[in-house]
């Protein structure tokens, strides 16, 4: 495979027994257009079909982070200029991405060094070896965008220990590095200072060994002494009443939290708890991406969508106009028709393989539903 130029926004070379994916627009910090899903696909599929390619290794350009997430100001601009099938087809590929690159036969190692969010984690948390620096901050942030997690988020945001995923989706929370180990977005702690000499030694070294010889322990984290709140919490069956448990716990960071919920979409809150309980049941990634790809449409037809990525991104007013504006304004009615059929747009990825204890890893090997300490 040829290199491309370096100004592209998506670099592909191979070092030695490596499949090197450099995510190349430091500028955005590495968000993802359609283009780059599709030639990462593309790449993906011929070095798993190349004997000379042993390992596949993503990182990011620049120095602040893997990557921030999808090309939300394109999505933007789709929904207010043109009729949405950019979007559609956008999600559509990256799904798809997502999945193969869980079902990767070969190790594919995620350096998640700096910022590592929404889209960026379905490049990444999916795959076989998951490294995590003390700089990393992971985080599904989408319900602050009128959005709801989506990239896969939801299968893993469910698996997480207890309620944690639950707060970290209503809340668009970030995970330290011990966090993201805890709650099964990672698999392993290496100092940023290491990652230049694990880099070089997973072009001709196995991958699993080059990652346990530079991994240390992690420093630690919040969320573990926090389930003692955040577990009866967010057990609750609504957001309402996950808010005023919340409240009335007496706990700042408790306080805290609610005050964050508050802020969200109150539609996207309650679409997203009703996706993560249902990705539970669902268990798999596949079934979880096709409910994702039909929420995700929904929302592309809704207002608060676009209204959120006004606010956080295009105007920066941080000032959003939800509609409905309140959490009881918004109809079992209004949450159902996000999970309502696709008929022939279906993203048809029909069920995985595996059941809700645990799905199939990379190179065949399987991964506990935590996902807290495996590799590939």
């Amino acid at each position: 495979m040829t290199t491309p130029p370096p100004d592209d926004e998506v670099l592909f070379r191979k070092d030695d027994r490596a499949g090197r994916i450099v995510l190349n627009r430091p500028r955005a910090l590495n968000a993802l257009t359609h283009s780059m899903v599709r030639r990462i696909d593309a790449a993906l599929r011929a070095w798993e079909l190349d004997d000379d390619v042993a390992t596949v290794v993503i990182t990011g350009a620049g120095e602040r982070g893997l990557c921030a997430g999808g090309d939300i100001r394109s999505i933007h601009a789709d929904a207010t200029t043109a009729g949405g099938d950019a979007s559609t087809g956008f999600w559509r590929d990256e799904y798809l991405l997502n999945a193969r690159i869980a079902e990767y036969p070969k190790p594919y190692v995620a350096i998640m060094d700096g910022i590592v969010m929404g889209g960026g984690v379905g490049v990444s948390a999916h795959g076989g070896v998951r490294v995590v620096t003390e700089r990393s901050r992971v985080a599904m942030p989408e319900t602050a965008i009128g959005f709801v997690p989506d990239v896969g988020g939801t299968h893993l945001l469910a698996q997480a220990p207890g309620e944690l995923g639950t707060h970290l989706a209503l809340t668009s929370s970030s995970m330290g590095a011990a966090d993201a180990l805890l709650c099964g977005f990672a698999d392993h702690f290496v100092p940023s200072d290491r990652l230049g000499a694990l880099v070089a030694a997973l072009a001709t070294t196995d991958a699993d060994a080059a990652v346990r010889a530079e991994a240390r322990p992690a420093p630690p984290g919040v969320f573990e002494e926090w389930r003692e709140w955040i577990d009866p919490c967010y057990a609750a069956g609504t957001v309402e009443e996950i808010v005023e448990r919340l409240s009335d716990t007496g706990i700042a960071a408790a306080k805290e939290a609610a005050e964050q919920i508050m802020g969200k979409s109150p539609t996207a809150l309650k679409v997203t708890l009703r996706a993560l309980r249902a990705a539970r049941s669902l268990g798999a990634l596949r079934p979880v991406l096709d409910q994702e790809f039909r929420v995700s449409c929904a929302a592309f037809a809704l207002p608060d969508l676009v209204e959120g990525i006004r606010a956080q991104v295009i105007d920066k007013d941080r000032r959003p106009r939800w509609s409905p504006a309140t959490l009881q304004a918004v109809t079992d009615d209004d949450v159902a028709r996000f999970f309502a059929p696709l008929g022939d747009a279906e993203l048809g990825l029909g069920p995985a393989t595996a059941g809700p204890a645990a799905e199939v890893s990379r190179g065949g090997a399987r991964r506990p539903a935590s996902g807290a300490s495996a590799s590939s």
